[in-house]
């Protein structure tokens, strides 16, 4: 039975859907996570505490546990993980992406500088420090402009700038955020910050699998809320896309060039693209699948999930087909609608009456605080929708969002307990 170390952080939402795939493949799971797992005394073989933060210290770990228990496959499930992996699979002599393209796709400067060198369309884009004055460096900057951390992910720190006071302020936003334990992990990433020129257009997500370095297109997502600002709450995404197949065709070809420009040459891509009347932008391309629950909207084959797919590549495993269902899809990642202490989720039976959905899932609980963008790192729930038209399914995410009642009371005091 072939085993697989999997990469799972704590905080993910992805444990239950890759263990599942795991279970489906009939493949043996060895779970390793930032702490120690509960039954990690009780069962040394299946579980495996790991500092992500320190790869080199991890991998001696590692190469000491498969000493008895040999791995065939290593797969690191978000941001969090991907250049952990790759530091383990050469390690462990294993195939993998060069480390240095896991590592520039994980650092939005490195992966501009990279992407822009091999003449991949980008935004402008320049390297801040939050030792510069902000008021000085306003004056240097053309807007509107965006300001960016480099590596925290799913929007949360991004926000725009129309003018020289917008910038300090957002600047000053985000230094605060970047100083909070989570974020400040990243050592000197969390004293930089991205400014780049701020795109309009419609903006696509692609999920893909790289293949010895040829990209196969899984799915192309529509966004059909604009993300113009303040801040890029990401809501709802629906495929197929309605975009002319030759922009689809662009946007493949930009995210593969993309993708090539990075070194990266096997496993799945997420890009973000921004299109306008020039093209095809890229505005981020990452070495992992999509993230929270939206990997549920993706079936292949003969029902095959996204983490089959992924699973199967990493072990070697044969895949049939990766041609997408037929059907369109969608998910609408639900929006934190204030700040504020989460009471209860009203009209879930109703939402999930409505034609089309397939699933309403709070992933939130009474008690919880909510926080949103661009301070906040995490969606309360998720809406899954088919149906014959991206049309329709977009209609059917609106309509039971629409819906849905989230009672949310004050915030807590700072001195109140949790």
């Amino acid at each position: 039975m072939p085993r697989l170390l999997l990469l799972l952080p704590t905080t993910t939402y992805r444990t239950a859907a890759f263990l599942g795939a795991a279970k489906k493949l009939g493949v043996e799971v060895v779970v390793a996570s930032e702490r120690a797992h509960v039954f990690q005394q009780a069962q040394p073989g299946r579980f495996l505490s790991l500092d992500f933060l320190h790869p080199d210290q991890a991998a001696r770990q590692v190469v000491e546990f498969v000493a008895t228990r040999p791995i065939h496959a290593v797969v690191g499930v978000d941001d969090a993980t991907t250049v952990l992996a790759a530091v383990l699979l050469n390690a462990l002599g294993l195939p993998h992406n060069p480390l240095r393209s896991t590592a520039a796709a994980r650092d939005k400067y490195r992966m501009r500088t990279r992407l822009r060198g091999d003449g991949v369309p980008v935004p402008p884009y320049a390297l801040r420090s939050f030792d510069d004055d902000p008021v000085v460096e306003a004056r240097r900057t053309a807007f509107p402009c965006v300001v960016k951390p480099l590596m925290l992910s799913g929007s949360r720190g991004v926000i725009r700038a129309d003018d020289e006071a917008q910038f300090v302020g957002a600047v000053r936003r985000l230094e605060r955020i970047l100083r909070r334990p989570e974020a400040a992990d990243d050592g000197e990433a969390a004293r930089q910050v991205l400014v780049e020129g701020f795109i309009p257009g419609r903006e696509v997500a692609l999920e893909g699998l790289l293949v010895k370095g040829d990209l196969h297109v899984l799915a192309l997502f529509d966004k059909p809320d604009p993300l113009d600002g303040p801040f890029f709450e990401e809501t709802i995404y629906v495929a197929p896309s309605r975009l002319p197949s030759t922009v689809q065709a662009e946007i493949a070809s930009c995210t593969a060039r993309a993708a090539q420009a990075l070194g990266l040459r096997d496993g799945p891509v997420h890009a973000e693209l921004r299109v306008n009347r020039h093209g095809p932008s890229v505005i981020e391309i990452a070495a992992r699948s999509i993230g929270g629950l939206c990997s549920r909207t993706l079936r292949f084959g003969t029902g095959l999930s996204l983490e089959e797919l992924i699973l199967r590549q990493a072990l070697g495993m044969e895949i049939r087909s990766l041609e997408r269902e037929r059907r369109a899809v969608g998910v609408m990642m639900l929006p934190i609608p204030r700040t504020g202490v989460l009471k209860e989720v009203r009209g879930q039976a109703e939402a999930r009456a409505v034609p089309g959905i397939d699933e309403v899932t709070i992933t939130a609980h009474p008690g919880q605080d909510l926080v949103p963008l661009p301070e906040g790192a995490s969606y309360p729930g998720f809406i899954f929708a088919r149906a014959e038209s991206p049309e329709r399914v977009e209609a059917a995410l609106r309509e039971a969002h629409r819906r849905l009642d989230f009672v949310v009371m004050a915030p807590r005091k700072p001195t109140e307990a949790i």
